[in-house]
């Protein structure tokens, strides 16, 4: 009866105690930014808490791609005090509505900042072949809905056909990034 109660006992220590977590890769004898990337967790419901600027649960990027994003949303931020956050999902859980999904998360997880709504999602899905900018209203007036279609129609979208992510999503946020400063 021991035996077995300390089998399942190590067996659950086991399985909660192993965390996924994104470690930061720096080259010898270079002084690069450094840029922490820490766990996440879910939220109350089928939207995720995001804990970072880029939120990669497909696990599309590498992580030099998620520290140049990073560094580049940082900066903007520092400089403006808008605020971007870019998150890869395979799932919307119970949702049926991608887009639902999207502006739900951006709110859920206050991105912006409250009195000025300056916040910006960019929440897509290799998996479901969905993506989706959500803007604040203060974001929207000069980031309008058009400004955001053309921008993933003829900017991320092109790089996501050729399969490569990183570079939509690169490109994309650097023309958000120069039509809202």
């Amino acid at each position: 009866m021991k035996l077995i109660f300390k089998i399942i006992f190590f067996a659950f220590l086991t399985i909660y105690s192993c965390k996924t977590k994104q470690i930061e890769k720096t080259e010898p004898n270079t002084n690069p930014p450094k840029v922490e990337f820490s766990e996440f967790d879910l939220g109350e419901s089928d939207l995720p808490k995001l804990k970072r600027e880029v939120n990669d649960f497909e696990l599309i990027f590498t992580v030099e791609q998620l520290e140049k994003l990073t560094l580049m949303i940082r900066e903007f931020k520092k400089n403006t005090s808008n605020q971007i956050a870019i998150v890869s999902i395979k799932s919307i859980g119970s949702y049926t509505d991608f887009d639902k999904f999207a502006v739900d998360l951006s709110n859920y997880n206050g991105i912006g900042l409250k009195e000025m709504n300056n916040g910006l999602s960019i929440v897509f899905s290799k998996n479901l072949r969905k993506i989706r900018i959500s803007t604040g209203l203060g974001t929207e007036k000069i980031l309008t809905d058009e400004i955001c279609k053309n921008i993933i129609d003829q900017t991320i979208i092109p790089e996501f056909k050729n399969g490569d992510y990183y570079s939509g999503i690169e490109k994309g946020v650097a023309e958000l990034i120069a039509k809202w400063e």
